[in-house]
Formats: structure tokens, sequence, C-alpha cells
């Protein structure tokens, strides 16, 4: 039964830590190196994650620098910031390429709010749904006869606990996001 439950809480985590990574490549306004990790650039046909190909930095917070190691990236690494969903545009001086993050307005702070609530409310299913996993496994212990049947509903009854905090804890992050989002 215990491993019911650790396995249970070993998946959670993991819900919860791709949920904090949604957030992290979600744009706040501010200069973060978060915001290009999903970034794949397309070199010498191969696609390549771009910090394999150039160090990336944020020098202040309203600017994301790239420097590519080989001067024939840097119209790859433009092309592919520039083909992303991210509404970047980069600016190449030839030995640098600078990214200014504009001021979010209103509307695309509320935009953003609800790109957060929809990360968020897919890592609660994704819990709810692990809840659902480890009640089936101690149904079938106890169809087994490894468990009793106060054993199983124990378990439940733990299981659920350990959803209900799961739970409590992708809102708090989701409270703590909207607010950054929000915040002028």
């Amino acid at each position: 039964m215990q491993a019911v439950l650790t396995d249970a809480e070993e998946r959670m985590k993991k819900a919860l830590a791709t949920l904090d990574k949604e957030f992290a490549r979600l744009r706040t306004g501010r200069a973060t190196t978060s915001l290009l990790d999903g970034l794949r650039v397309d070199y010498y046909g191969t696609p390549t994650p771009l910090d394999q190909i150039a160090s990336v930095a944020t020098p202040d917070s309203r600017t994301i620098t790239i420097q590519p190691w080989d001067r024939k990236a840097f119209s790859d690494v433009e092309r592919a910031i520039l083909k992303s969903d991210l509404g970047l545009t980069p600016v190449n001086d030839g030995k640098i390429i600078r990214i200014s993050i504009p001021p979010l307005t209103e509307d695309r702070r509320k935009d953003l709010a609800k790109v957060a609530k929809k990360y968020a409310e897919e890592a609660k299913v994704a819990v709810r749904n692990i809840r659902r996993d480890a009640n089936e496994a101690l149904k079938k212990k106890k169809n087994d006869k490894s468990i009793s049947e106060d054993d199983q509903h124990r378990g439940q009854e733990d299981v659920q606990k350990l959803t209900d905090a799961y739970i409590a804890k992708a809102e708090d992050i989701l409270s703590k996001k909207e607010k950054e989002i929000m915040e002028i």
C-alpha cells in the first residue's frame, strides 16, 4: 500500500514540476532566459536547442542577449525567434543578437492570466488522474487479497489527502503567477 502512495506522490510532484516549467516559459514582461528554453534552431539542417549553439543572458530586466558561437548561426537564430510564437523581434548587430522585451498591455496580461489558468487546470487534471490510478491499484490489491478492505479505504483516504494537498499547491503556484503577470 505504501508503494502505491509513494508512486502517486512522485507522479504528482512531476505534474507540478511540469507546471513550473510551463509557467517559466510564460512571458511576464520581465526578461528571463527561460523564455527561450523550448526554442530550437535549424542549425545545419538539425533542430538544435538554442542553449547548445549560443550563450543566452539577461543584462537587464528588459533585454535578452544571444551570442551564437558560430558566426553562420546568427541568421538561423534570428529566423527561429521570428518563427516562434513568442512575439519577440531580434536585433542583430553582427556581434550579438538583442531581444527587447516590451512592457505588456493590459489585454495581453489578461490573456496570459487565462493561459496560466489553463496550465494550472491541466496540472490539476493530471493530479486527479494519478489519484484515479492509485485508487485502481489499491482496488486491485484488495481483489488480489494482498490488502484488506479497511486498508483499501485507509489508502484511498491517504490518496485523497495527497491529491488535495497537490491541488492546493497548484492553486498556490497559479495565484503567485497571476500576481506576477498582473504586476506592472
